[in-house]
């Protein structure tokens, strides 16, 4: 993997996804059968900003990768990326503040009908 410039200071992990979204989109595009000009023209971005994408360039805005999202029909999957349903960390710290009984409020009603 050659080494991009990067004027943005990621994680190697964000980096390494970054390049294989990147990736990724470029097979899904050849798939489709999908030209360099035909993808910048129908997401409204250069050549040059496709080549980015395609190399998974953090620098290049995620409006660019959400018009080519767009233009492979693959938007849902990027609306969902970071939904409750997929967020499996975030659903067990929330579990885990659950409380341990519930109680219901005191009130003159509810001691009336135990008695």
């Amino acid at each position: 993997m050659p080494k991009m410039k990067n004027s943005v200071n990621l994680p190697i992990p964000a980096l390494k996804a970054l390049h294989k979204l990147g990736n990724d989109i470029s097979n899904a595009r050849r798939r489709r059968r999908i030209t360099i000009q035909l993808m910048a023209e129908r997401a409204g971005v250069s050549r040059a900003t496709i080549g980015k994408i395609e190399k998974g360039d953090p620098t290049t805005s995620i409006g660019g990768y959400a018009s080519v999202l767009f233009v492979l029909g693959m938007t849902t999957r990027l609306s969902d990326l970071v939904d409750a349903v997929h967020d499996l960390t975030g659903r067990q710290l929330e579990e885990e503040k659950l409380p341990q009984r519930v109680r219901l409020p005191n009130s003159k009603k509810n001691r009336e009908d135990h008695e």
